[in-house]
């Protein structure tokens, strides 16, 4: 008897998930290879629903079942009793997500891009030390339960993280990127010549005063303001009441110009994937339109505790039950080229990189963030790197007067995609 016919006599639903996985990577530090290992994640996980009770364990040992079957009834007996339904079988998403030349690159060519990298970034600034993170990865991810759902499917998530810093007396330039896709791209060291030219910009210096005025924030900076909205998106903050956009669907809360959406349907991207990891056939789901707030991310048991359906947005690790979580986060291109953006601008500043995200009462929307890296704008160009700068805000009521969302976007830390926001007037600080 399968696992799964042992428990389903024995509680109303039950969950049986296996997971699978195997994860090279390769660091260089200071410019210097640093270190290679292979990784290997194999386990097992279980959701029951008992006397009207949720519960759930996991284990990597799969020789010892009969503990885990233990552990999984203790933790029902004590469970949160949640009116949770698991999900028969459904329709998936057709999307591709999985990539044999990411599954089959040798370590050699992962050491090969890395130097590749270093070297664009030198031959821009001799000085600078380099950190770079490669990861390729094989995941299979496969779900049965009581209602009827047996699905698989594998993922090769590759991803690619650059640091650079150069220290000259006591100027310090941090800069980093961040790139993942799950569908091999040929143009692998776009993301370091992104870097390159970002260093060459900051290359001249200039100062700003403080006051206010136009802040244009890059794809990189907008996180600023992306951020606090996915928060306020989740549905578990929804629930709780800990988002300000709680009990406020069908209300125009930003500017017309922006729209939000989570799209797990997109070929070859960090978020994307065929099932949420509850067997939820994902979909794209409109949160923000045109200003209105549509609707939150969802997984299983919030949507239950809500009283809604599932946005098939359910995230879980081998060790963790599921959560709310976005998948992509998209928010949508605008109309406005970039160069007319700049173009327009007489004096204001350009926001590439905040420092702190995250940090501080986020989910109100609310920031004060010194800036990493940001550039002057001044008549129509940008003229040079500005240092010790900061500003301050709240997103929701920046977001109300938008000036301008660009056509042009770029995709961030594996899972968001934001365009260029320009922002007419906001209080900025300048160390003098």
């Amino acid at each position: 008897m399968n696992i799964l016919e042992r428990l389903s006599s024995q509680a109303e639903q039950v969950e049986v998930v296996e997971v699978q996985g195997e994860n090279t990577s390769v660091g260089f530090e200071a410019n210097r290879l640093k270190s290679s290992q292979v990784e290997e994640t194999k386990g097992i996980a279980l959701r029951m629903v008992r006397d009207g009770r949720l519960g759930f364990a996991a284990s990597s040992d799969l020789s010892a079942i009969d503990k885990l079957v233990d552990n999984l009834f203790e933790s029902a007996a004590y469970g949160d009793k949640i009116p949770i339904s698991f999900p028969g079988p459904q329709v998936p998403a057709g999307v591709n997500v999985f990539d044999s030349n990411i599954r089959e690159m040798p370590i050699p060519r992962l050491v090969e891009i890395g130097r590749e990298a270093i070297d664009i970034i030198l031959e821009v600034e001799p000085e600078a030390r380099v950190n770079v993170a490669l990861e390729r990865g094989v995941e299979h991810l496969s779900l049965r339960n009581q209602a009827g759902t047996d699905i698989s499917f594998d993922r090769s998530p590759f991803s690619l993280f650059i640091d650079i810093s150069r220290v000259q007396g006591d100027d310090v330039l941090i800069l980093f990127e961040v790139v993942g896709a799950t569908v091999w791209d040929e143009d692998t060291l776009a993301f370091a010549r992104n870097a390159a030219r970002k260093l060459e910009l900051a290359q001249r210096s200039a100062t700003i005063r403080s006051g206010r005025m136009p802040v244009l924030f890059a794809p990189s900076g907008s996180l600023v303001l992306a951020y606090p909205l996915m928060l306020g998106l989740d549905g578990k903050n929804v629930y709780t009441g800990t988002s300000p956009m709680a009990r406020k669907v069908g209300e125009k809360l930003l500017d017309r110009k922006i729209t939000v959406v989570d799209d797990p349907t997109l070929d070859g991207r960090f978020g994307s994937a065929p099932y949420d990891d509850e067997g939820v056939a994902h979909r794209r789901t409109v949160l923000i339109d045109s200003g209105e707030l549509k609707g939150f991310v969802y997984d299983l048991k919030t949507a239950a505790q809500s009283g809604v359906e599932s946005t098939g947005n359910g995230s879980r690790s081998l060790f963790s039950p599921p959560s709310p979580s976005p998948t992509n986060f998209v928010l949508e291109a605008g109309t406005t080229p970039l160069s007319d953006m700049i173009a327009g601008i007489d004096e204001g500043l350009l926001a590439d990189s905040a420092l702190g995200l995250g940090q501080g009462n986020v989910i109100s929307g609310a920031f004060s963030n010194s800036l990493g890296l940001a550039y002057k704008i001044e008549k129509g160009e940008i003229v040079g790197r500005v240092k010790d700068v900061s500003i301050a805000g709240n997103v929701y009521d920046l977001l109300q007067n938008v000036a301008a969302v660009s056509r042009e976007t770029e995709w961030i830390y594996n899972n968001f995609r934001l365009p260029y926001i320009l922002l007419e007037d906001m209080n900025v600080v300048a160390k003098q």
